[in-house]
C-alpha cells in the first residue's frame, strides 16, 4: 500500500501543531498516561490504523509496558493483566469508537457509569477527548494510507 501523499505534513500543514493544545488538555486531566495510551491503542486496533497501532505500542513500550499487556489489549476483557479502572476505560473506548454498532444510546449508561466509578468528571473528559482524538487520527491516517513505522513529525 502506497502512502497517498508524498509528504503528509506538507499536504496538511499545521495539523499536528493544531492538535498539540488538545493533547496538553488530555494529559493534564489526571488519567495515568499508560491508560490514555491503552485507550489510544485499542481504538486504533478497532479502526485498523496500522500507523497508530504501531505508534501506540512503541509509546507504551517506552513507558515500560509489559509484553503480556501489549499482546492482550485487543482481548482485554478476557485477559487478567488490566485493572478495573483500565477495563472501564477500554470498554468506554470500544463503545465510543463503535458508535454505529449501537441502536439507541450511543454510549450506554452502564458503560459510562462503570467508567465514572473510577474516574472523576475531569478524568472522564480526558478519556473522551483521547477517544475522539484517536478516532480523528485513525481516520486521517487510514484515509491517506500512512503506514506503520512512518516517522512522526518533529
Amino acid at each position: 500500500m502506497d502512502m497517498r501523499f508524498a509528504d503528509p505534513m506538507k499536504a496538511m500543514p499545521g495539523m499536528y501543531e493544531a492538535i498539540q493544545p488538545i493533547l496538553k488538555v488530555i494529559h493534564q486531566g489526571g488519567v495515568p498516561r499508560k491508560t490514555l495510551e491503552l485507550v489510544h491503542l485499542r481504538g486504533s486496533q478497532i479502526n485498523g490504523c496500522s500507523f497508530c497501532v504501531n505508534m501506540g505500542v512503541e509509546q507504551l513500550k517506552q513507558q515500560g509496558e509489559t509484553d503480556e499487556r501489549l499482546a492482550t489489549v485487543a482481548a482485554w476483557a478476557e485477559a487478567p493483566y488490566f485493572t478495573e479502572a483500565e477495563r472501564a476505560a477500554l470498554e468506554l473506548a470500544e463503545v465510543a469508537t463503535r458508535l454505529a454498532d449501537h441502536s439507541g444510546q450511543a454510549v450506554p449508561d452502564e458503560v459510562w457509569n462503570a467508567a465514572a466509578k473510577h474516574y472523576d468528571e475531569r478524568q472522564l473528559g480526558s478519556l473522551v477527548l483521547m477517544i475522539g482524538l484517536t478516532n480523528f487520527f485513525n481516520r486521517v491516517n487510514a484515509t491517506v494510507q500512512i503506514p506503520a513505522g512512518t516517522p512522526m513529525p518533529a
